[in-house]
């Protein structure tokens, strides 16, 4: 695997500032800041319980900070619900894979190309005339990510009866169905053995640089967020402790305790 390209100057896409998020009188998220420039990966890594998950649920609509504002392609907004998240161009998948475990590989995939489709409920039951001539256009776009992801022989497989590898996979494809400009992936790794987080990468990698799609990720595995990131923000006890290139960030020795467990 190979570095991304670097965008240490490019446009800002996303923008978090000073958001804080609290349950009851626990602080989930303090006042963290950091943005996410358009085209490249950005990582956010932390100990388990850091906030990196309520950080994403933030972004795409699921939590509303307390406080602070995210700007999203210009827009700046405070509150904002998942679809709304999901008609401006943020895709999203889970650390805990959230497929329609009774429906085929094809038909996961399809899902993500709901928003996209014009004609009403009606056509769709007919599936007749113009309605099925979207439908058609819209399981070519989804054929293609399929052969993409190379899952072509699980196509038509009820997601339920799959392996966690290709579950985290078909969740992949799902998403990219939804044609995003900032892709957010909560640990699409885990789980996974070498060979399997190897093709993951491979497939991030490409969809970064192929489609130029902007991609956030949660990863634990170190050697994965090192080799394909190109900045890397890092969250402790809901707090950032550093925010950086990836090799910078592995040499801060604040990252190095946050990781080894040093008592402050």
């Amino acid at each position: 695997m190979t570095a991304a390209a670097t965008n240490t100057d490019g446009e800002v896409l996303l923008a978090v500032e000073n958001i804080s998020l609290a349950f009851g009188g626990v602080k989930a998220i303090a006042d963290v800041s950091f943005d996410i420039r358009k085209g490249e990966i950005r990582a956010i890594i932390g100990p388990n319980g850091a906030g990196k998950t309520s950080m994403l649920n933030c972004v795409n609509g699921f939590y509303h900070p307390a406080q602070g504002r995210i700007t999203f392609k210009g827009q700046t907004r405070q509150r904002m619900r998942p679809h709304e998240a999901a008609r401006t161009g943020i895709a999203r998948t889970f650390q805990n894979v959230a497929l329609f475990k009774g429906m085929t590989t094809l038909d996961n995939i399809m899902a993500g190309r709901t928003l996209a489709m014009k004609r009403g409920f009606f056509w769709q039951l007919l599936r007749h005339g113009p309605a099925l001539a979207e439908e058609i256009e819209h399981r070519e776009a989804c054929e293609e990510i399929i052969d993409f992801l190379e899952i072509e022989h699980i196509r038509k497989t009820p997601v339920g009866k799959l392996p966690y590898g290709l579950q985290k996979r078909v969740e992949l494809g799902r998403a990219l169905a939804m044609q995003p400009d900032l892709l957010l992936l909560d640990e699409p790794m885990a789980g996974m053995n070498v060979e399997e987080k190897q093709d993951m990468s491979r497939f991030i990698l490409d969809v970064n640089r192929r489609d130029g799609v902007t991609i956030a990720l949660i990863e634990h595995d170190m050697g994965v967020v090192m080799d394909i990131s190109d900045r890397v923000v890092v969250l402790e006890y809901g707090r950032k402790i550093a925010d950086g290139a990836p090799e910078e960030v592995q040499r801060d020795q604040r990252v190095i305790d946050a990781y080894l467990g040093v008592a402050r």
